[in-house]
């Protein structure tokens, strides 16, 4: 089923609108977002994805309203692995609250872009190359196994191949300048560190995408569902990163069940020509993964505070 290219233009037309707005109100805070604003926000942008769902139902069909829910819920669960790796990076560079928002607001535009291309090419290779799925699912299951078992040292940004390059050829201040991504030394603009930061970000965010995007394809090929459910949940990255960036030490078995719903997901691409499975119930294993992993973990995280408590 062709996607209209009037639906295409309204879909990016709202999220120019809703990020403007976003932007905008944030922009008249004159301080950081707490628990509570970033819980609200997080809940608007998850009821404006629904409703973007209930849209697509309503002009696509059931069919491919199920198929856009079931990618969605993927990519939001996945992107909490994003959330990992920012809070390192933040940490490592010593990032400020304030700071931590405009280059999240920075790198959910580049990644938007980013995306956008990898989802192309994804969608010309698996049209053109049918095998290119059965890739695809080998992939995400080898990603599963290793985050499953493999012990993953912190990394060191620093010293990265990236940043030895961009230090190498981009002028940077010694410190930061506030929220700024340039300053003005001995009449001379340069960037601030924060520009390294940003680049860390969506370089990091690329790289982890190509475990997220392969997995909606299990999903459906349709262009449009694909795009706009990985979008959604990109969207709504930044306020979920400051309601779960203090909490995240209490999430120990989330990653598990990320590594059980990669495995899922690839396992069912390469087996789809074969043993088809529902997405509806496809849908319904993820929640509950998600479900009891986080459940759990709130359960160990809780009785391990009370006995240190006690202690």
């Amino acid at each position: 089923m062709t996607t209209s290219i009037w639906f295409w233009i309204a879909f990016h037309l709202g999220v120019f609108l809703a990020l403007t707005v976003d932007l905008v109100s944030f922009k008249r805070r004159d301080r950081e977002l707490s628990m509570r604003a970033a819980a609200q926000r997080s809940l608007l942008w998850i009821a404006l994805s629904l409703a973007f769902n209930l849209l697509v139902a309503h002009i696509k069909g059931a069919e491919h309203g199920l198929d856009f829910l079931t990618g969605y819920l993927i990519e939001y669960s996945l992107s909490v692995d994003n959330i990992f790796v920012f809070v390192l990076i933040f940490a490592y560079f010593r990032v400020s609250g304030r700071a931590q928002h405009r280059v999240l607001v920075w790198g959910i535009l580049g990644a938007l872009i980013m995306r956008g291309l990898m989802i192309l090419l994804g969608v010309t290779l698996v049209a053109r190359f049918h095998f290119v799925l059965y890739i695809f699912g080998i992939f995400l299951v080898i990603t599963a196994f290793r985050m499953f078992f493999a012990k993953h040292p912190q990394p060191d940004f620093g010293n990265s191949f990236v940043m030895r390059l961009c230090r190498k050829w981009i002028r940077v201040t010694p410190d930061f300048d506030g929220e700024n991504f340039t300053a003005k030394i001995d009449d001379r603009w340069m960037f601030t560190p924060l520009v390294l930061v940003l680049i860390v970000i969506d370089v990091m965010d690329l790289v982890l995408a190509v475990d997220s995007i392969p997995a909606v394809f299990a999903i459906t090929q349709d262009p449009f569902i694909v795009y706009t459910s990985n979008i959604c949940a990109i969207l709504g990255l930044r306020s979920l990163y400051f309601l779960v960036a203090n909490l995240i030490d209490r999430f120990i078995y989330l990653k598990t069940g990320l590594a059980i719903i990669l495995g899922f997901v690839g396992v069912k691409m390469i087996m789809a020509d074969f043993f088809p499975l529902p997405n509806g119930l496809s849908l319904i294993l993820i929640i509950l993964v998600l479900a009891i992993t986080i459940t759990a973990s709130m359960i160990a995280t809780k009785k391990r505070a009370v006995a240190e408590n006690q202690e």
